[in-house]
């Protein structure tokens, strides 16, 4: 068994104008002195990370990397949630993703379509630079719309998003096979990758690819009321990225899974700071050393009530006390005794007949 590494914070919550959250090296030292030891970095955000510089060259990797082992910290995984995002795009949406993409693609959505794919095969690039072997990203949607089956969904309309979702992976899962990088495709609402089933038929259309993988966030999983500890039993191996986030669900005479149209502080559904909602992280962190996690522990920090680095604080002391240092040995092995077919056989009480 393994022991997940960790806590490590994604920063995209956390970069901002003030400091120490305007620039890389005094936001690494914040995150170093509350106990992070990871940090999965953005890579849309120039100020986290010279994307299209770290997937042409080996030393700007090298010396990122550096520069954050010097304050004790490892790069867990690099993420391209908004690039991802832009692989696939309902018309529906085009306004409000627009300002996910450069400015140059803005408006063209076949443009920014492909910018958004180049951006995630230049992470994969710089992934593999980095030494890492899991990229967290998004896989947008065509189909995400359509989730409720009224009106009716004429037949097939299923089948042909997720066969187009596919065609545009393809090229982008090829370059993650080239690099030996998975994709962890976060499983998340508004995504055409948001429960098991989804995953299971973009699994399918791109003829089982070896780099499809999940990223695990239960709180995703709590608003939907999907059961998440029974995820992990289905799923397990999927599972390469995971990011710790808590989440609380409840329902009223008025509103349930939907939400009502309301924000988030009103909504039955809503993401709470580590600690604060109803997931049950003992039980998760139990499971992912049970099935052998690969990766780390961290810290999406998403709350309609507190404070982001009181959330960062309580939050790094919660995953730590929560990582299980995974046994070297069996609990009763001061018991056992070496392997003997013999006396096997005759506590069985199994006697060998003369031939």
């Amino acid at each position: 068994m393994k022991t997940i590494q960790g806590p490590g914070l994604f920063l995209a919550q956390y970069l901002g104008d003030e400091p120490p959250f305007d620039r890389l090296d005094t936001l690494a030292d914040w995150a170093a002195s509350i106990g992070f030891v990871g940090l999965q970095i953005p890579t849309w955000d120039a100020r986290a990370f010279d994307l299209a510089h770290a997937a042409q060259s080996r030393s700007y990797c090298e010396d990122y990397a550096g520069r954050l082992a010097e304050k004790g910290l490892s790069v867990s995984e690099l993420s391209t949630h908004l690039q991802g995002q832009l692989v696939a795009v309902h018309p529906a949406y085009d306004e409000m993703f627009d300002g996910f993409a450069d400015a140059s693609v803005r408006g063209n959505p076949a443009a920014r379509a492909r910018w958004a794919a180049e951006q995630v095969q230049q992470c994969l690039r710089a992934s593999q630079n980095l030494g890492l072997s899991t990229m967290a990203t998004f896989s947008g949607a065509l189909a995400w719309p359509f989730f409720y089956p009224w009106p009716q969904r004429p037949s097939g309309l299923i089948d042909e998003a997720f066969s187009e979702l596919a065609r545009r992976w393809k090229p982008i899962l090829q370059v993650a096979e080239e690099c030996g990088v998975d994709c962890a495709f976060e499983i998340h609402p508004g995504e055409d990758l948001h429960d098991g089933v989804t995953f299971e038929r973009f699994l399918d259309a791109t003829g089982n690819h070896a780099r499809v993988q999940m990223l695990y966030d239960p709180s995703h999983f709590v608003l939907q009321q999907l059961d998440y500890l029974a995820f992990l039993d289905h799923y397990h191996e999927f599972v390469k990225a995971f990011h710790v986030k808590d989440a609380e669900f409840q329902p009223s005479g008025k509103s349930g899974v939907y939400g009502g149209y309301q924000s988030w502080v009103d909504r039955p559904g809503r993401f709470r700071s580590l600690g604060d909602g109803e997931i049950d992280f003992g039980s998760i962190f139990s499971r992912l050393a049970q099935y052998d996690f690969p990766g780390w522990a961290v810290l999406e920090w998403e709350c309609a009530l507190k404070d982001a680095e009181q959330g960062a604080l309580e939050g790094a002391q919660l995953i730590q006390d929560q990582i299980i240092r995974v046994a070297a040995r069996a609990f009763d092995d001061f018991a056992g005794a070496d392997t003997d077919a013999e006396r096997n056989r005759r506590i069985l009480g199994i006697r060998r007949e003369p031939r």
